[in-house]
């Protein structure tokens, strides 16, 4: 039972970062500003994270002030590549569809296996070579670039690019900077790093498109900020610790279908098979590039891809 808890958690943290792109886009057509959307996202989610930290912080005795102090500045400053891949992200879904995006954003499946090997110096490992090399195969087939070379848009291939590299840090901080730390307060002080680099970003753009009055904005921002900065970071840190890393991944690659699915859904986003065909790859990928982690787990291992992949083939349907 503890298993499956593991597993639904995760799948739905993922699920629900799925989410992001087709809300920032429908908020788009309706007149919303990017600038303003991110900004809200970032400011409800950190208010929301700062009650419930408070609360944590009565029921826990205090210790190591001063260590404290210098792990959440250290969160604080890798807050800053959260709130730069959202700001990426949500620039590229201007240029590009949905199901373009998010697969540029879900680059940081390879791009992170680099940034290890770098920061811990460690010899480049076979499977993630091999899976990394996969990602790019099914990425060529989900952008479906043999049709789309002369209209894809570069500067939303660009700004991609960059949300997948925002991401990549981002990942690499929430799995081991300040680890010592509760999660909430973690949560907590990355979502602030994203917040004050959000203000930077977007500066005088924001209070250009602020409208205080107008309700929709409040709505789509309460949105984006349960399914962006609040639901996904509490789920991802109760389900993680139960299923461990390797298998974790692979159930967190269900973002990629959902976020295609909806896109299908509720923007019209025509997706080709060839495109779905990608989509399995790069799912695939994420397997081959875990394998180490999960190989001594082979009948958990199973039963994992098994949700993973009657999920992926559910949402198809």
């Amino acid at each position: 039972m503890n298993k499956i808890k593991g597993v639904v958690c995760v799948v739905l943290g993922a699920a629900s970062y799925g989410l992001l792109a087709t809300f920032v886009k429908l908020a788009n057509i309706r007149g919303l500003d990017t600038s303003v959307l991110t900004f809200f996202q970032y400011l409800f989610g950190f208010v929301v994270l700062s009650v419930a930290a408070y609360f944590n912080k009565i029921k826990r005795t205090t210790a190591a002030t001063n260590r404290k102090s210098r792990s959440k500045m250290k969160l604080l400053l890798y807050g800053t590549s959260l709130g730069l891949t959202s700001s990426f992200y949500y620039l590229s879904l201007q240029y590009v569809p949905v199901s373009i995006a998010i697969i540029l954003l879900m680059q940081a499946i390879w791009m992170g296996g680099v940034l290890e090997i770098f920061l811990e110096k460690t010899k480049p490992d076979s499977f993630k070579i091999i899976g990394s090399l996969v990602v790019l195969v099914g990425t060529f087939l989900s952008v479906d670039v043999i049709d789309n070379l002369h209209t894809l848009s570069y500067i939303g291939v660009g700004y991609g690019i960059l949300a997948s590299i925002s991401y990549t840090v981002t990942l690499m901080a929430t799995n081991k900077i300040a680890t010592d730390l509760p999660n909430i307060i973690r949560s907590q002080y990355l979502v602030l790093g994203g917040f004050l680099v959000t203000v930077l970003f977007w500066n005088l753009r924001i209070v250009t498109h602020i409208e205080f009055d107008n309700l929709m904005l409040y709505s789509f921002g309460i949105f984006l900020a349960l399914f962006g900065t609040i639901i996904p970071p509490i789920l991802f840190n109760m389900g993680f610790p139960i299923v461990g890393i390797g298998i974790g991944s692979i159930l967190a690659a269900i973002e990629i279908p959902v976020s295609i699915f909806s896109a299908n859904i509720l923007l019209g986003e025509d997706i080709k098979a060839i495109q779905w065909l990608g989509v399995f790859i790069i799912l695939v990928s994420v397997v081959i590039i875990n394998y180490r982690q999960i190989n001594n787990k082979s009948i958990e291992t199973i039963n994992t891809l098994r949700i993973l992949f009657l999920s992926f083939f559910s949402i198809k349907i």
